[in-house]
């Protein structure tokens, strides 16, 4: 039996069992094509994979399909019957669940509130809702789930980003939905919050014969998890790939082939094997103590690259927002050039630049302008008395555009409007263009594509060249390992070992110290 009957027998014996299926959809944003006839089936049973560099239609199919947004032209089917869903809620009511990028929690409210979002009604009785029955419900889900270190009645306004996904993936899991849709999930989460969300995916898929759509950037995931895997490039499906080709000779080059167009090669981080840092000190954490991090100390140099890792909880991103000034050390200091940080504005006006792995609340001004965005942080730079120069702030937005190399119509376009990995392009482009000496970047590469993963690379490794401090925080530690010139990993809120740059040093070295 030749490869292309295969392929077809399999596609014939999985149609009666379709779940999702997509018909020749189009997608527009004005003068932006996002998808061009894109036909997609899911059946049940399928963990389904799409991958695609940012931009390339992924989070937009999906986004269609949750009933999000609308699509121009084309048709779907649910169970076999026309799908046109009026709005998220509208589409988790009839079985399509989705756990979008982003922090899509309601602010304000407690994480019961979040996880019965729309569905008071069965809480209420005249009119009234009954909290303490809604927080009962909310405990005995998230015990399911094996999620205690929250309850229902806390505020998620509390909670850090790890944990607001996790409530997420309960809301979206509760009521048994027939597809539940993951966008790039896991690159939000620690690694006992993916082990959790892979289980729940495959449960949900092998013992419930349901069916998941999982959109990530890590190939080694992708092919770990899904049965089939669907590649995206320019808003168009270039390929069908399935579970029993992932493991023949070229499968990875091939994907990352059909993702971008070109082979993109194996290299990736520094190729340089020895630490090297400049003599002047930039930042130094004298004693500091917080809740989340206890008696740390560090010494970071110009021209130097500091990553720190380590599991959910550790206190490793904390580290990040005492060295920027959003949070302040309970005892102990943090110095920057010998001068205590006193806030983010203190720290702006110092020359530190701030990278949140919270990129669309913290980072990023989503209903701005690109131009807007880049030039936030040097505005005081560009104005000359009381006037803003024009001329000044697009000649710094175009510069910065075509140095991250951002795909959008123009400056003046929306950010809201850009995907996950252009978003990320902008806030490292609102400190370039500040030129900053010290960048703290918390999960630089967070939902962000193979190819632009590579650019970045070269990018914090000319930053590193040009005498620029780097402080890499960051669950990936192949990212860690491959860029650093000193690796410090944190467990229980303490250092518990420094390791430096080494062309021997392997994530099994590693991983012992965080446990």
């Amino acid at each position: 039996m030749n490869k292309s009957y295969e392929t077809y027998a399999r596609k014939e014996e999985n149609m009666s069992e379709v779940v999702l299926e997509i018909k020749h959809m189009h997608k527009s944003f004005g003068p932006i094509v996002a998808l061009k006839d894109v036909n997609l089936t899911v059946s049940r049973g399928e963990i389904h994979g799409l991958i695609g560099e940012n931009g390339s239609g992924k989070s937009t199919i999906t986004s269609i399909a949750a009933g999000m947004q609308k699509a121009t032209a084309g048709e779907m089917t649910f169970l076999g019957k026309p799908w046109d869903p009026s709005s998220m809620i509208d589409a988790k009511r009839h079985g399509v669940s989705m756990i979008l990028q982003e922090a899509n929690t309601i602010p304000g409210c407690t994480v019961a509130e979040n996880l019965f979002a729309g569905q008071e009604d069965q809480f209420s009785r005249f009119g009234f809702v009954d909290s303490k029955r809604m927080n009962r419900e909310a405990d005995a889900l998230l015990d399911r789930f094996e999620l205690t270190a929250f309850r229902g009645k806390t505020p998620v306004n509390s909670l850090n980003f790890e944990d607001r996904k996790l409530i997420e993936l309960v809301r979206a899991l509760e009521e048994g939905p027939e597809l539940l849709v993951i966008d790039e999930t896991t690159t939000a989460l620690s690694m006992e919050g993916r082990n959790l969300l892979y289980r729940l995916m495959h449960d949900l898929a092998e013992n419930k014969n349901k069916a998941v759509i999982f959109i990530s950037h890590d190939m080694d995931e992708i092919l770990s998890h899904c049965t089939t895997l669907t590649v995206l490039r320019d808003g168009e499906i270039r390929g069908v790939i399935y579970k029993d080709e992932f493991a023949e000779e070229g499968c990875v080059s091939k994907i990352r082939k059909l993702m971008v167009g070109r082979d993109i090669g194996e290299k990736m981080y520094r190729e340089d094997s020895q630490a090297s840092s400049e003599e002047e000190m930039v930042l130094e954490f004298c004693n500091v103590n917080y809740p989340t991090v206890k008696d740390f100390s560090l010494k970071l140099h110009k021209g130097e690259i500091v990553g720190i890792g380590g599991l959910s909880g550790c206190g490793m991103h904390e580290v990040g927002r005492l060295a920027f000034g959003l949070l302040m050390p309970d005892t102990g200091s943090v110095r920057y050039k010998g001068k205590d940080v006193l806030s983010p504005k203190d720290a702006v006006e110092k020359g530190i630049g701030y990278i949140s792995k919270d990129r669309d609340t913290e980072a990023i001004i989503l209903n701005g302008s690109i131009e807007s965005n880049i030039v936030l942080a040097k505005l005081g730079d560009l104005a000359k008395g009381a006037w803003l120069s024009p001329s000044s702030i697009r000649k710094t937005s175009e510069e910065q555009i075509r140095t991250m190399e951002i795909k959008c119509l123009s400056g003046k376009q929306w950010v809201n409007t850009l995907s996950g990995g252009n978003k990320q392009k902008v806030s490292f482009a609102k400190w370039l263009a500040k030129g900053s000496d010290l960048i703290i970047m918390d999960c630089p590469t967070r939902g962000v594509d193979i190819g632009v993963k590579q650019s970045m690379y070269r990018l914090i490794n000319q930053m590193k060249k040009q005498g620029k401090a780097i402080l890499m925080i960051s669950e990936e530690m192949t990212e860690l390992i491959g860029m650093s010139d000193r690796l410090i990993i944190m467990k229980d809120s303490r250092i518990s070992k420094e390791f430096e740059r080494s062309a021997e040093l392997k994530e099994t070295d590693v991983i012992e110290y965080m446990l």
